[in-house]
């Protein structure tokens, strides 16, 4: 029977990206409202602008500064960002389509309601994620550090950690499918409710029985 259940769970679909033939391009001249595509932006600082609703298709960024940028209803496809680094980061209602992000510093990263497909995450540390009401279909944490992760209201599918830490995960009125959660070192985690879906290690649900016990109005005395 494990097996069966083991075989269940379906991976993340990610998708390679084959940026070719792109422009240099100076990231001064990025405006809200706009779409560029098969451009490279270098050691960007986009901090404090307000960029939303503007479009990305096979870009590139090699250092990215975002603090406090606004990228409402912004659309990366087929982009991929290095060495970003944003204390706060605004992204509500943002498109992500076959993105990657490695070696990345993320504070406040604010992503509520957004439509994620295909992502990948590596290497990065980000201190808090609000991806509340988001819609994830597609996505890898690689080597990740998160501080805590809000899945609250969230639709989920095909999602997966791998060697990641997450201080808190938050699961409130989540619906969830594959996800699979045995690659995170998980220090607590909210909303047990809505785990179904996901799949555990035997050690993570040892370390999670007092919070199951609690859900279910469980004491546990020895």
């Amino acid at each position: 029977m494990a097996a069966q259940r083991h075989s269940q769970i379906s991976a993340p679909r990610i998708k390679d990206l084959h940026l070719r033939n792109l422009d240099d391009a100076d990231p001064q001249n990025i405006e809200a409202h706009e779409h560029y595509e098969s451009q490279r932006y270098s050691d960007a600082d986009l901090s404090e602008r307000d960029l939303s609703g503007t479009g990305f298709s096979d870009c590139e960024f090699l250092g990215l500064e975002a603090h406090d940028t606004e990228l409402r209803n912004t659309q990366f496809v087929d982009t991929r960002i290095e060495r970003a680094n944003a204390p706060t980061l605004k992204a509500a209602r943002s498109t992500w389509r076959n993105v990657e992000i490695t070696s990345s510093r993320f504070g406040a990263l604010e992503m509520y309601e957004a439509s994620i497909q295909s992502l990948k995450i590596t290497d990065s540390k980000l201190a808090f994620i609000n991806l509340r009401s988001a819609h994830l279909r597609d996505v890898l944490f690689d080597q990740c550090v998160i501080e805590e992760l809000d899945l609250s209201q969230a639709r989920a599918e095909r999602i997966a950690f791998k060697d990641c830490r997450v201080n808190t995960l938050i699961l409130d009125h989540a619906v969830l499918s594959n996800v699979d959660l045995r690659g995170i070192d998980i220090a607590s985690i909210s909303g047990v409710d809505s785990i179904a879906g996901t799949i555990i290690s035997t050690t993570q649900a040892v370390d999670l029985s007092s919070a199951f016990a609690k859900h279910l109005g469980i004491n546990v005395v020895d």
